[in-house]
C-alpha cells in the first residue's frame, strides 16, 4: 500500500524528498511494531536484542558499557539499564576487569547466544521482513547510507 494511503493522505506531498522522509519515519515505526511482536515471546526488547548482537559480534571478548553505547542503534536508550536486565534474564555476565578494578566488562552467555540465534531464525522466517531482494536491500542501505552523509 502506498504511503498516501496508509496516511490517509489527501493533498499530494509538496515534493518527492518530504514524501520520502515520511515514508522512511512511518516504515521505521511500522518496522519497529514488527520486531517488538517477533521479540516478545522471547521477553526481551528490540534495544535489549541490539546489546546481545552487539555482544554476539563480539563473543569471546567482553565490552564496557561505553563500547555498547559507542555501538548501538538507538543512542537514546540507557545501555545499563538494559545490560542490568539481560543480567537478571541470566543472558549477560558481568566482571570486573583484573586489570582496571573501575572497569566492569559486560559479556554475552551461552543462553544469551542462544536466545540470539533462535531470535535471528524468528527474524529470517518473517516474510515481512524479506520482502526485498539482496540486491534491493543493498541499494535501500545504500540510499539510508548517502541520506545520513555528512558529505556536502
Amino acid at each position: 500500500m502506498r504511503i498516501e494511503e496508509e496516511i490517509n493522505q489527501t493533498k499530494p506531498f509538496p515534493n518527492p524528498q518530504t514524501k520520502a522522509i515520511v515514508n522512511l519515519n512511518f516504515t521505521a515505526s511500522w518496522l519497529s511494531g514488527v520486531q517488538t511482536e517477533i521479540l516478545k515471546p522471547y521477553g526481551i526488547s528490540i534495544q535489549q536484542y541490539n546489546i546481545l548482537r552487539i555482544l554476539k559480534g563480539m563473543h569471546p571478548k567482553p565490552a564496557t558499557v561505553k563500547i555498547l553505547i559507542e555501538r548501538m542503534i538507538d543512542k537514546n536508550s540507557n545501555a545499563s539499564r538494559l545490560v542490568d536486565k539481560l543480567l537478571k534474564k541470566g543472558l549477560l555476565e558481568r566482571n570486573t576487569c583484573p586489570r582496571d578494578r573501575r572497569r566492569v566488562d559486560v559479556m554475552v552467555t551461552e543462553a544469551g547466544l542462544e536466545v540470539i540465534n533462535v531470535v535471528a531464525r524468528a527474524l529470517k522466517k518473517s516474510k515481512t521482513l524479506m520482502r526485498l531482494t539482496n540486491e534491493e536491500a543493498i541499494q535501500l542501505s545504500d540510499l539510508l547510507d548517502k541520506m545520513r552523509s555528512t558529505d556536502t
